[in-house]
């Protein structure tokens, strides 16, 4: 039987060559691709420090063909870096077989990676996995979540101070950051931003009005600032005693990011959510909410949310192919020896006055502020890294990031910073 659109499918034989992106998107300096970006996008971000238009590994390339050194992985997302062989493949091989399904279907990726996601993380049995396409959507999702735990008088959802949940607009209401917030207020009610790191603050707010708490298990937008594993335990703990829920924002610190799957293992609970983004895909957009246990699974039935992208075939092999290379390669043990190598070295630098993270989430702060102009003397000298406050420089690289490529970024560190201060 003859394929009833054979007259508009391409055979391999008609296509006489393989037609790359750069080729369709055209060419250009990076000066006129960013004269053409001010006039086509909205300046949302601000100005492109860069236009990047190739990488490989831990490397990229600009349009100008000037080579840097990522040390930001995209803000944890590039978990094995740039162009990885086998995620590639991966991706193209689905791609090229089936690529997107409405969900009144499903496809075995997303039932192998929802499997492989449950054994990760441990869940208990009638644990369920949601997929979205980013980490603000699975947030979203996970505001949902816990609003459908709030019958009754259970109105109150609990973040912390510094917190950044994501834009849209549920998850800008767990956002504590002013700036981000004002502009769209009145927000989603019920939120309360309580002190960062304080037990007993926690303690007082936690009662049986609160529908749920959200903690980021280290806060990467607040300059990379760890709880303590005695604070994570003290949340499970009132959780349990009040009936709310405890829902761990692990977008920027999961899937390897601190050398062990979950940034919240050591503290040896058992959350109620979790929500995965960032380097979950490996580079390709994909977002997760999982919810442990047959009481949190339950509480979203059929047709109380949706998503028309989330958990397609190749967002969800994608992911499957990333997890298989970080288990295969190697990596975690490779995020624990460079990370420790990174935080010894930066110790060790004039100027550098506190070093935080864990594995290749690193935050370090510097004696003066002048963390703006660091990063723009690192880009000068091909080094990618980023500023989440006026004295602390983030590193998110990608999860194979080697001792080698860490040791020559140490090495610049000293000069990057007398060159900033030069320029103020």
């Amino acid at each position: 039987m003859s394929h009833p659109d054979a007259e508009l499918v391409e055979s391999k034989e008609t296509v006489a060559k393989e037609t790359s992106a750069s080729e369709i998107a055209g060419q250009g300096s990076g000066a006129e691709w960013l004269s053409r970006y001010s006039s086509s996008l909205m300046g949302v971000f601000g100005t492109p420090q860069r236009v990047l238009v190739r990488g490989a590994g831990c490397l990229v390339w600009d349009a100008d063909g000037k080579e840097y050194l990522d040390l930001l992985g995209g803000i944890a997302v590039n978990a094995m870096g740039h162009a990885h062989p086998f995620v590639t493949s991966v991706i193209a091989s689905q791609l090229a077989t089936l690529g997107h399904v409405s969900n009144f279907f499903t496809s075995p990726t997303q039932i192998a990676l929802a499997e492989k996601l449950l054994a990760l993380t441990k869940a208990p049995v009638g644990s369920k996995v949601f997929f979205a396409n980013s980490g603000t959507e699975a947030n979203e999702a996970a505001f949902k979540l816990a609003r459908r735990n709030s019958s009754g008088n259970r109105t109150k959802i609990i973040a912390l101070e510094g917190a950044f949940h994501g834009r849209t607009m549920g998850a800008l209401a767990l956002t504590a950051k002013e700036a981000y917030r004002t502009p769209f207020e009145p927000l989603p009610g019920g939120v309360v931003h309580i002190p960062f790191g304080d037990i007993e603050a926690l303690r007082a707010a936690v009662d049986d009005s609160t529908a749920a708490v959200f903690l980021e298990p280290i806060q990467g937008e607040a300059g990379v600032r760890p709880l303590s594993t005695e604070y994570l335990q003290a949340a499970r703990e009132a959780c349990t005693a009040a009936g709310a829920l405890l829902i761990l924002d692990e977008v920027q610190t999961g899937i390897g990011r601190t050398g062990k799957w979950l940034a919240s293992e050591d503290a040896g609970i058992v959350p109620d959510a979790i929500t995965l983004a960032k380097g979950l895909g490996g580079g390709f957009p994909v977002g997760a909410l999982i919810t442990f246990g047959e009481a949190t699974s339950s509480l979203l039935s059929a047709g109380q949310h949706g998503t028309t992208f989330g958990g397609n075939p190749v967002a969800t092999a994608a992911a499957l192919a990333t997890l298989h290379a970080i288990e295969n390669q190697g990596v975690l043990e490779n995020v624990r020896t460079v990370g420790a190598f990174l935080r010894e070295g930066l110790a060790k630098i004039d100027g550098v006055t506190e070093v935080r993270g864990e594995g290749l989430l690193i935050g370090f702060d510097l004696d003066a502020d002048v963390a703006p102009a660091v990063v723009q003397a690192g880009l000068d000298a091909g080094f990618i890294v980023n500023s989440p406050g006026p004295r602390t420089i983030r590193l998110a690289p990608p999860l194979i990031l080697s001792t080698e490529q860490a040791g020559l970024f140490l090495a610049a560190l000293p000069q990057l910073i007398q060159t900033a201060k030069e320029s103020q």
